[in-house]
């Protein structure tokens, strides 16, 4: 590849990092985000099984001769080893004669059901998830702000920054972090990805079992309930009510479960996990996920979602804006070895999203699209901190308010930090 014209990502630090402590790190992630390039970008050489060249001839020798594609300048790059499910053992056996560092990188955008696939790779393969690009890697944020500062309580400058649109932000969300859907036109930003779910439907997810039955206007179906409850902690059973009020039609509970299943190997679902700040009190922590599509763009894409038609639906907006800070959030967090999680106890106090530091440290965010609600997410964030204090957990280092139409960074007399989401970076 030509390097020089390579956009650097977030991941490309943990990437280097892995592979010198690693035999073989292989990038995990959904299709078209970028894994290809990027490990490209630190490879030395590279075996490309889905090249269609001469009627898919890669794909042939390596379920031919898997250990005879290893051979190679090391790093050497193993892209979409899914599939031929038996590079995944070739790799395994080729690092366990040799003690070298960084030997492979492997890219996967599914995770087959352990057809061909003899051994875990524990200890041997390394995983990494690769994501859609953040604002910031994008470059439609400043990337003024840290957070990493933010979470540590290290940020207490005031920061101006330029003003943000509503509809730039309804821009942002449908046309989502997909490299090659950047710098497209308002007006087209939603023809990718709504491409990108014809093709899971028709093509990838029939590839991804063959013991599973899918029916294309059933996964429809799921795909718009799920667009419809991005952002909530809907459960299987509320997502088969909302088919059948919305759709009238029906999904049986063990049909959701499969299908989710099924999108999930695809990559195409990144669910918040609950978080529980070390409670060892009667205050009780509901352990729901909170449910996301790895990029917003998809929830558009599903419900065929134009940035004018968002601008005439503020709720779904919301909910669709909220999916953006926190994708972007789990990004820039990763980064620095932290991890996404949300909050809600069973009063109903509730959290958008927390930042665990790896030594513990957390940060609370409340996420709000409009400059006007910044008062009433920080009276929250306060409202739980006294609440989870007062029975017996570990208090928070920092909160935070990321909005999305403000014009300034900055820390309010109450000790809540107020940061846009165009200035974060990690």
């Amino acid at each position: 590849m030509n390097k020089p014209e390579y956009k650097s990502r977030l991941i490309d630090k943990t990437i280097d990092e892995y592979l010198s402590v690693a035999k073989a790190v292989c990038v995990e992630g959904p299709k078209w985000c970028g894994k290809t390039w990027t490990c490209s970008y630190h490879a030395a050489s590279e075996y490309l099984v889905g090249d269609p060249t001469n009627n898919f001839t890669n794909r042939r020798l390596a379920e031919l001769a898997p250990l005879e594609v290893l051979k190679g300048a090391r790093p050497r790059l193993i892209d979409e080893w899914q599939e031929v499910p038996s590079l995944w053992d070739a790799v395994r056996m080729t690092v366990d004669n040799n003690s070298e560092k960084g030997q492979y990188l492997m890219t996967g955008s599914s995770t087959p059901v352990n057809k061909g696939v003899m051994y875990s790779g524990t200890g041997r393969i390394v995983k990494i998830r690769m994501h859609t690009m953040s604002l910031f890697e994008s470059g439609d944020s400043d990337g003024r702000i840290s957070l990493r500062d933010v979470c540590s309580d290290d940020f207490n400058d005031t920061v101006f920054t330029k003003d943000v649109s509503l509809e730039h932000l309804a821009y942002l969300i449908v046309r989502g972090g997909w490299p090659d859907n950047i710098g497209v036109d308002a007006s087209k930003a939603g023809i990718l990805p709504g491409s990108y779910l014809e093709n899971v439907v028709n093509e990838d997810i029939r590839r991804l079992d063959d013991t599973v039955k899918f029916e294309t206007e059933k996964l429809w179906l799921l795909l718009r309930s799920l667009a419809r409850n991005e952002s909530t902690m809907v459960s299987g059973a509320a997502l088969s009510r909302d088919v059948s009020e919305s759709e009238n039609e029906t999904l049986s509970d063990d049909t959701i479960a499969k299908y989710i299943d099924a999108f999930s190997r695809l990559f195409l679902l990144e669910n918040q996990k609950p978080f529980s700040p070390n409670i060892r009190s009667s205050l009780r922590v509901r352990q729901k996920e909170k449910r996301h599509f790895c990029d917003p763009a998809l929830a558009c894409g599903a419900l065929g979602i134009t940035p004018s038609r968002l601008m005439k639906d503020l709720d779904m907006f919301g909910f669709l804006f909220e999916a953006l800070v926190e994708r972007d959030l789990r990004i820039y967090a990763e980064s620095f070895g932290a991890e996404l999680f949300h909050y809600r106890d069973y009063m109903n106090n509730e959290i958008d999203a927390v930042i665990e530091m790896n030594d513990g440290e957390w940060c609370g965010i409340e996420i709000k699209l409009g400059a006007n609600k910044i008062d009433e997410a920080a009276a929250n964030l306060l409202k739980i901190k006294k609440v989870i204090t007062d029975n017996g957990g570990r208090p928070p280092k920092a909160l935070c308010v990321v909005c999305g139409l403000t014009n300034a960074a900055y820390r309010r007399p109450d000790g809540v930090t107020v940061v846009p989401v165009t200035s974060l970076k990690n």
